[in-house]
């Protein structure tokens, strides 16, 4: 078993920026006078790992916050509060009570909902309450909860000796050997457990961690979408909001205790640990801490690359977004699947594109892209220093890299879409990789096609038709290769061969179309059975002689999409040796003050309970939003169409407990923070000074995800249900009593 790791590579001995933390009995923060402090309290932005904490940084922080816990006690992942932290793969979520109940974003179970939806009940609109365990249902053979189980420094396993391997595809396969090779020793004997890892510090830092992958995952409970998603895409990014953006599943296991595929008599898996929800609330200027598994950031970016982004990369996607949202938007409205379907992938899209329209804004629209120059160089000043020739040579040729990399940015952005733009010729090329990969001994095939990732790829093909439909694949599909024929046809002799043309013919729209309505006539991925044996037994030669109008399209590409990787893999070759100089630079030019970029593993934020104008006392600056303007906000039409209850239970004021006396005695929705989040941090905890659930993490506002790329921490906020109006939702108008009791509390209403 590894121990939990207490320092690594980088950020062990200077840090010294961030303001978080996740929990700890007995925390108190103190009343006046700190409350001024807090009030005025400008927070860096970090989102630290665990160990991080120990950094004296932490515990000044807490002493200026009134914060009483030692954040070293943080340190641990496995011990409470961060051991009920749990990812969903995508979300996060938390325990929230000793039978495995779980609490996460409403918007994190659309695909459960999805599955389980029947035309007769379209649980994505309406909702669903278990009463009994027996009622509860299956979230999809593919949904996951993975629990952290250990962790361990092995950053001198994966880099000690990668310079001396001469050729860069070399190198990224050494990489991805060792990298098999601790995972196979993680997992040996022990089915139970996902191991993974993970690199920091733009790879000048490796972590092994070994997680429980529980695979009965159960839909409990979820709010009708007029509660969950109120406001919908009119809202999202945007404050005030009064969405109730909750739900929950519950993880169940073997009667052995151990993780098991979905069964009628498997039991609830007990955590070790789970949160205490309360129903205390916090105040403006209350101590916050949220943990979770962000995604992705770019803080530790060149500027180079920054302004590749804003000058190309931001404004090509967004442009693309835009198309695929038309696509989805004109289609919300059509009867049966297609219309539910269009629905969940319009609120997915619309999600991507306005943040990173809202990414664009920021970085083009204040001082940050400055802010991102002067640290460039100041950077480069650093590496200039007598001594720090080897930190001056690797900067260098980093930016020869980049620069290198982005003459052919289009080109492969392209591609990309068109390989990734149908979910039958993804499927198709994923089949012939397995295929490839599965006459190979285990230990050499390419990561994420090994005996261990088997059960997991064909759990994607059992829930595959839970989100596809043909009318949208084909016209995401259309579009994608449409885009593409905007290149020189020099620059894409590819698809030629993909359409299965001879080279020189015209290929125009009317061509495509023509194509398209061939392949979409006569394919058989389509059918769950023919997908499933592929993807458990399908061999090269099947795939050769297939007929299948995207089988046999992927053998035709092949080659190019291997060579296309060969050339990532070598890319990536030779960024490994130069990337982790620039990350180390960074962190001593800021005098150590620097957490590593999110990559979807457990970090801790911390601030304050803050609005944009903490120093006014009118309501409608205030940190928080109440149940009494959703009356004026609602319009009886989709977004804003709360159900009859609730609006009549407003009217009435029935919140008994849940109300704020320093509101006005009004219901608290949604509130406020300066934490430091992103992606993946949906469904995240927020965290009083005890350690005890006090909301949910579930947006941003638009004029602060820039955050992502340069930290502003003036008009970085992010958006947190209210717990007060979960429990309220769940005690006077969904009739979730039982739920409610089990995680400790009481009905009020």
């Amino acid at each position: 078993m590894a121990r939990p790791i207490t320092g690594g590579a980088l950020g062990t001995t200077h840090d010294t920026s961030g303001i978080r933390d996740t929990g700890g009995a007995g925390v108190q923060v103190k009343p006046d006078p700190d409350f001024a402090y807090r009030l005025q309290y400008a927070n860096p932005g970090g989102m630290w790992m665990p160990q991080q904490m120990v950094l004296p940084h932490h515990l000044e922080t807490f002493r200026k916050l009134g914060v009483k816990m030692d954040p070293k006690t943080l340190a641990d992942p496995l011990s409470a509060p961060l051991a009920a932290i749990v990812s969903l793969g995508g979300c996060t979520a938390s325990f929230v009570s000793g039978e495995g109940l779980i609490v996460t974003n409403h918007h994190c179970v659309q695909q459960a909902l999805n599955h389980n939806s029947t035309k007769e009940n379209n649980l994505v609109e309406n909702g669903f309450l278990a009463k009994t365990r027996a009622e509860e249902k299956n979230a999809g053979p593919a949904q996951r909860v993975y629990v952290a189980q250990a962790f361990k420094d092995v950053t001198s396993e994966m880099r000690e000796g990668l310079d001396k391997v001469r050729a860069a595809g070399a190198r990224r396969e050494e990489v991805e050997k060792r990298q098999k090779q601790l995972i196979a020793a993680c997992e040996k004997g022990r089915p139970h457990l996902r191991c993974t890892v993970s690199g920091y510090f733009r790879g000048g830092m490796y972590v092994l961690a070994e997680n429980l992958e529980i695979r009965d995952v159960r839909l409990v409970y979820v709010p009708a979408r007029a509660i969950g998603n109120y406001g919908g895409e009119v809202d999202n990014w945007e404050w005030p909001r009064h969405t109730g953006d909750f739900s929950f599943y519950r993880a169940y296991v073997g009667k052995d205790g151990m993780p098991a595929d979905y069964a009628a008599d498997n039991v609830p898996y007990q955590p070790k640990h789970f949160l205490k929800v309360s129903s205390a609330g916090v105040r403006p200027g209350d101590f916050v801490m949220v943990a979770g598994y962000p995604g992705s950031t770019r803080r530790t970016d060149t500027a180079l690359e920054t302004h590749h982004d804003v000058d190309w990369g931001l404004p090509y996607a967004i442009a693309y977004a835009k198309e695929r949202y038309a696509i989805v938007d004109a289609h919300t409205g059509d009867a049966g699947e297609t219309g539910r379907k269009a629905g969940v992938m319009k609120q997915f899209i619309q999600n991507g594109l306005e943040k990173n329209q809202g990414v664009l804004k920021g970085l083009t629209s204040g001082d940050l892209l400055a802010r991102k120059d002067a640290l460039d160089r100041k950077i480069k000043d650093w590496a200039k220093a007598d001594g720090r020739d080897r930190w001056e040579s690797a900067i260098a040729k980093l930016d020869q890299l980049i620069a290198e990399h982005h003459r052919t940015a289009q080109l492969d952005y392209d591609l990309g879409a068109v390989f990734g733009g149908s979910r039958l010729l993804s499927t198709a090329i994923s089949l012939t990789r397995w295929a490839e990969e599965r006459a190979k001994k285990d230990a050499d095939r390419k990561p994420g096609y090994q005996d261990r990732d088997l059960p997991r790829a064909l759990a994607g093909q059992r829930s595959f038709a839970a989100s596809y439909d043909r009318l949208l694949d084909r016209l995401m599909f259309r579009l994608a290769l449409v885009r593409s024929l905007h290149n020189p046809e020099a620059d894409r002799p590819w698809l030629h061969a993909l359409l299965d043309v001879k080279k020189g013919t015209k290929i125009d729209e009317a061509l495509i179309d023509k194509t398209l309505d061939a392949w979409y006539g006569a394919t058989t991925l389509e059918a769950d059975d023919a997908r499933v044996e592929l993807q458990d037994k399908g061999t090269a030669a099947q795939l050769k002689a297939s007929k299948d109008p995207f089988l046999m399209a992927a053998q035709r590409i092949w080659a190019t999409y291997k060579a296309e990787e060969k050339k990532a893999d070598a890319r990536w070759g030779e960024r490994i040796l130069v990337t982790p100089f620039y990350a180390e630079a960074m962190r001593e030019a800021l005098g150590g003050v620097l957490a590593p970029d999110a990559n979807g593993t457990l970090r801790i934020t911390y601030g304050t309970v803050k609005s944009f104008k903490p120093e006014s006392s009118d309501l409608k600056d205030s940190a928080f939003t109440v149940a009494s303007q959703i009356l004026t906000k609602n319009t009886g039409k989709a977004p804003f169409d709360a159900p009859k209850r609730l609006l009549e239970a407003i009217q009435a004021k029935k919140f008994g407990p849940y109300a704020e006396r320093a509101l006005g005695n009004q219901l608290p929705v949604n509130f406020l923070a300066d934490l430091d989040t992103t992606g993946g941090n949906s469904g995240s905890p927020v965290l009083n000074a005890k350690g005890e659930l006090v909301g949910l993490n579930f947006d941003s506002t638009l004029d602060g995800v820039a955050s992502d790329v340069v930290f502003a921490g003036t008009n970085t906020r992010k958006i947190e249900c209210d717990a007060r109006y979960m429990l309220w939702t769940m005690d006077l108008l969904d009739g979730a009593d039982h739920l409610i009791k089990e995680m400790g509390l009481q009905p009020q209403l």
